[in-house]
């Protein structure tokens, strides 16, 4: 028995729905973010002895805490833990792995939406291998953009450096101290992604993203760097 052509059109606008409905739920860009160890310590109160961008975690644009039953399991990630104590440290708490299992739980869960990242291994590598990949310190320190004690940098000079090296709009984050502070402090970079890990602009978001991202630059402590305040860079104290 043959189904007719109207029953054959119901079931593919039906199909069509479903896939739209989903999709509406699906995260649009991924955001790397990296964190300068002197000044995250500078505001919580540790001790930093790495002088190196680490990791500060791969978020999805859209979602937070996708899936409180999925829950983390250091065992399935154990091929990449030197790198990740290495890439991706707890500098409050460097021998516990609370940080990743809090990462996993907020932002992991969401990414895994996508088949690409739909394993603890796949996010905690995939989020590794952007990395290693953007190597941001190690391009900062090719153009000169060092850590010092002795002067301060434009913004613009930071921005464009990371611009024109990766062809899109990075998003640079720092600590302002005070309100009319006359200096600000270099904390956070974001270098976004598409789904398909090409890399975008991360001003290009749509709506219903800025709540999202202005709940990370409010629980982080960090805000966009001011472009016409001078940007300290610090060295380990």
């Amino acid at each position: 028995m043959s189904l007719s052509c109207p029953l054959l059109l119901c079931l593919a606008a039906a199909l069509s729905s479903a896939f739209v409905i989903s999709s509406s739920n699906m995260w649009t860009k991924l955001i790397l973010t990296h964190h300068w160890p002197s000044t995250f310590c500078s505001m919580e109160h540790c001790h930093p002895n790495i002088s190196y961008w680490t990791l500060h975690g791969l978020w999805p644009d859209k979602g937070m805490e996708c899936n409180s039953s999925w829950h983390f399991n250091s065992s399935e990630i154990e091929d990449l833990l030197p790198d990740m104590e290495k890439s991706w440290p707890d500098l409050l708490k460097p021998t516990s792995s609370g940080f990743w299992k809090y990462e996993w739980h907020k932002h992991g869960t969401c990414a895994a939406k996508s088949p690409s990242l739909n394993s603890q291994h796949k996010y905690f590598s995939k989020a590794l291998e952007l990395y290693h990949n953007v190597d941001l310190d190690s391009i900062l320190k090719k153009f000169d953009i060092v850590p010092s004690s002795q002067k301060f940098y434009k913004f613009v000079e930071i921005e464009g450096v990371l611009e024109n090296f990766y062809g899109i709009k990075p998003k640079i984050q720092c600590f302002h101290p005070s309100q009319n502070a006359d200096v600000q402090i270099l904390g956070q970079i974001e270098i976004c992604f598409t789904p398909d890990f090409t890399r975008l602009d991360c001003e290009k978001q749509i709506a219903q993203d800025w709540d999202h991202s202005m709940s990370v630059n409010k629980a982080s402590g960090f805000s966009v760097c001011k472009p016409d305040i001078p940007v300290y860079y610090p060295p380990l104290p």
